[in-house]
């Protein structure tokens, strides 16, 4: 089996895939394809490719000198348990372009164990945290488990 590689090229990307991911997703269940088209415009992205196919996706939001957000991650079934979601988020916090950024935030359900490991942990304080969300983004969270 082939190595996985990281590239940031957006050429790279393979947009109809990380749709469909990111519709099936938790956190942008049926996302339309032109919000995806805009995030992607809007982010510094980061595919992982194995001979050829995307096997996965993340994105970090950021001004490259004081803030990232690192959003949907995402790992297709085909590379999972295979460490390549910290491998992705690893990849932006290591980038000489993320070099001396003071917070990076991530969000998550299920993969704390998965960021802990590389240095991320719950805010240490919380209550300065806020966020205004749309009513769809409100009902979503609402109704997660």
């Amino acid at each position: 089996m082939s190595e996985i590689i990281l590239s940031d090229d957006k050429a790279l990307l393979q947009v109809d895939r990380i749709h469909n991911w990111l519709a099936s997703s938790y956190w942008s269940p049926g996302i339309e394809r032109a919000l995806v088209e805009r995030a992607i415009s809007g982010s510094h992205c980061l595919g992982a490719y194995r001979d050829g196919e995307q096997l996965g996706y993340a994105r970090a939001i950021t001004d490259h000198a004081t803030f990232a957000w690192i959003a949907d991650v995402w790992v297709d079934e085909a590379g999972r348990g295979q460490g390549l979601g910290r491998r992705m988020v690893s990849w932006f916090v290591d980038h000489p372009l993320f070099a001396g950024i003071r917070r990076i935030p991530l969000a998550t359900l299920d993969a704390h164990g998965v960021y802990e490991g590389i240095g991320f942990h719950a805010p240490i304080r919380p209550e300065r945290y806020m966020e205004r969300l749309q009513p769809g983004a409100a009902d979503i969270l609402r109704n997660q488990p």
